[in-house]
């Protein structure tokens, strides 16, 4: 039992108990050869004796009806272990897409688009080789040798004691050959996942590689990750090529060892070894039939040795999207949200820690502050102090190690988030336009307000010539990231967005003048000091200047 099998025990019963069936009915199948190998030897013994050929046509028949059998048998586990892999896939997909959300923007631990994007996709296929194969080959490794090592040594002691020498040595080099293949194979899935990552930025970023021509920079890094891709996945092709010869080698053993003894007992130099009785030529030949099957569950089992290891480490790629992330973003709960408050909304931090993952010290420790409702309050401090980690623990993207949060007087909770979210209105240090309309990016899928309301917000933020300067107007599409933009102009954006919230009480800002030029910063501060009109404003920031126009200042 590896360590991974009882976490997919434990989430996935009903799939992993389909695949153990699967495993039985292919152990079925292969013994089924049993009677098979009995049946062809009498054929065989009969027909060398002389007997008539009309003796081998009922055995002829049942022969062929088993093997339509074990083809049946083989079909429906393997159909069967397919869909139960499947499922299971598909279920931890749907649970790394599902804990996505819960993953923070502000969390320093969360992983990389490209290591999400690459651990849900190709790396996740590799699970299905190591359900379908690995899984149901161990169970038949399990069953099938040690039933025809009693066939045979029932028969002859020294053909079952040949088989028993040489079966144990397969094992034995696979795990040896296994520690290498899992290394080889975690290696390869940390390249893939790196690769990825490292087109998915480059793509990204695609237009300000031209704009500062370090197109062909990139393709020669590109080139380099590739090929270390490329030589890690030649490792992992090389220790699976040894593995096979080392299988290979040992079966071969097996098999020639029982069958040197048979055909030196046929010709009497050997006369031991069958339980004092001599062999016939069909005893012999039935033992000769089994050895090689004896050895098939193993090499199977050995072939998927590689299938365990990449996929171990497909899971190992996908168990951080599956466990709980440390900086967890609150989530509502299925309860519907409560009514709507209207007017300014009162915040609080009290006795509040936190610290990022691995971090040994908390960025925010022990820290209270009461904001009135229609207060306009300042965290002011250095880079690493805190601020934006505050603004993150108000909305509910992180959540506090020790303290409490509360909105509205209201504890801040799953129950409570999705009404504290409903009013509140954020502005990033950098805001995200996604591909579509200008409109669609200031409403987020809200209904459309009324033409003045719309004139308004767009007034307030000073956003009419962004709108009048494109041919669509509001209508005009935008690219992803909102390129074309400026910075001053994608800030402005932002505010309009959020003054089209009617509901909003609280506006949280971080660093909304950061980078910008003195006319464009003044431009963002007084838009945003429209727009906290009569709601509670909590801005984060290095700008003296716009700290001076809150009504307190709260230093980190």
């Amino acid at each position: 039992m590896t360590a991974t099998a009882p976490r997919l025990e434990a989430r996935f019963p009903r799939e992993m108990s389909r695949i153990r069936r699967a495993g039985l009915l292919q152990a079925g199948s292969g013994l089924l050869w049993i009677a098979q190998a009995a049946l062809l030897a009498r054929v065989v013994g009969g027909i060398a004796s002389g007997a008539p050929a009309s003796d081998a046509v009922w055995p002829a028949a049942a022969i062929g009806a088993l093997a339509l059998l074990r083809a049946a048998l083989d079909a429906l586990a393997a159909r069967g272990a397919f869909r139960a892999a499947r499922a299971i896939l598909t279920g931890l997909r749907r649970a790394a897409a599902e804990a996505l959300p819960g993953l923070s923007p502000f969390d320093l631990s969360r992983p990389t688009s490209g290591s999400i994007a690459s651990g849900m996709a190709e790396q996740a296929e590799a699970l299905l080789p190591w359900l379908t194969r690995w899984h149901p080959a161990r169970l038949r490794m399990s069953i099938v040798p040690p039933v025809i090592l009693l066939v045979i040594g029932w028969t002859s002691w020294v053909a079952a004691l040949a088989l028993l020498l040489a079966a144990p040595l397969i094992p034995i080099f696979m795990a040896l050959i296994g520690i290498k293949a899992r290394d080889a194979a975690d290696r390869q899935m940390s390249a893939m996942s790196g690769m990825n990552g490292f087109l998915l930025d480059r793509l990204r970023g695609l237009t300000t590689l031209r704009a500062f021509d370090a197109v062909d920079g990139t393709a020669v890094r590109l080139r380099g990750v590739a090929a270390q891709l490329r030589r890690r996945t030649m490792a992992v092709l090389r220790i699976a090529f040894l593995s096979s010869a080392v299988l290979e080698l040992f079966a071969a053993l097996g098999v020639a060892m029982v069958a040197t003894f048979i055909g030196f007992h046929l010709l009497g130099q050997l006369p031991f070894g069958a339980w004092g009785v001599r062999l016939d030529l069909a005893a012999g030949l039935f033992l000769l039939l089994l050895a090689p099957e004896f050895f098939q569950p193993l090499r199977d089992f050995a072939a998927a040795y590689h299938d365990r290891a990449s996929g171990e480490a497909a899971l190992a790629g996908l168990a951080p999207l599956l466990s709980a992330p440390s900086g967890a973003v609150l989530l509502p709960a299925e309860a519907a949200a409560p009514a709507l408050h209207t007017g300014a909304a009162a915040l609080a931090f009290r006795g509040v820690s936190f610290r990022h993952a691995g971090a040994t010290t908390p960025v925010v420790e022990n820290f209270s502050l009461e904001i009135a409702p229609g207060e306009k309050v300042a965290l002011l401090g250095p880079s690493g102090s805190g601020k934006s980690t505050l603004l993150a623990l108000a909305a509910g993207l992180l959540r506090p190690e020790q303290g409490d949060v509360f909105f509205d007087n209201a504890f801040l909770d799953e129950q409570s988030i999705a009404a504290a979210r409903r009013r509140t209105a954020w502005l990033g240090a950098a805001p995200y336009f996604f591909a579509g309309s200008l409109e669609a990016n200031l409403l987020l899928g809200r209904e459309r307000p009324a033409a003045e309301a719309m004139e308004a917000a767009l007034r307030l933020a000073s956003v009419e010539e962004v709108v009048a300067r494109r041919p669509g107007g509001l209508r005009d599409l935008m690219a992803e990231g909102g390129l074309g933009l400026s910075g001053g102009e994608a800030r402005r954006v932002a505010l309009a967005r959020a003054a089209l919230n009617p509901a909003a009480g609280l506006v949280l800002a971080d660093e909304p003048t950061a980078h910008l030029d003195q006319n464009s910063a003044a431009a963002v501060a007084e838009g945003l000091l429209r727009l906290a009109q009569g709601r509670t404003l909590l801005v984060a920031t290095h700008d003296p200047a716009l700290a001076a126009r809150m009504d307190r200042v709260v230093t980190l």
